[in-house]
């Protein structure tokens, strides 16, 4: 029997299923302090999801949807960068790779 094994990072996220609360994100980015400090490009940079994106304002987009809830961003992120909190009961991801 032939087993097929996911290979890249890409592949593994979309074994994932999520629960997405439409309209209620879990992650709020202080616009004000994103664009005074440049935290947008670490955020895109540490976020194994690809959560966050900066633009061209040094605003921080957030595709909240796409959340691993993994904490990373909250464990460099400046204080007071973000407001986050576990999505609501039975939303977010369901892993399905171990």
């Amino acid at each position: 029997m032939t087993y097929y094994k996911p290979t890249s990072v890409t592949e593994r996220l979309a074994g994932n299923i999520y629960e997405v609360d439409e309209g209620n994100s879990h992650i709020v980015v202080n616009q004000d302090m994103a664009r005074a400090t440049g935290a947008g490009k670490l955020l895109e940079r540490v976020c194994p999801a690809h959560v966050y994106t900066e633009e061209a304002d040094k605003s921080v987009s957030v595709e909240y949807a796409a959340c691993l809830e993994c904490g990373t961003c909250l464990a460099i992120a400046p204080p007071g960068l973000l407001k986050w909190h576990y999505p609501d009961s039975s939303m977010g991801v369901m892993f399905r790779e171990g």
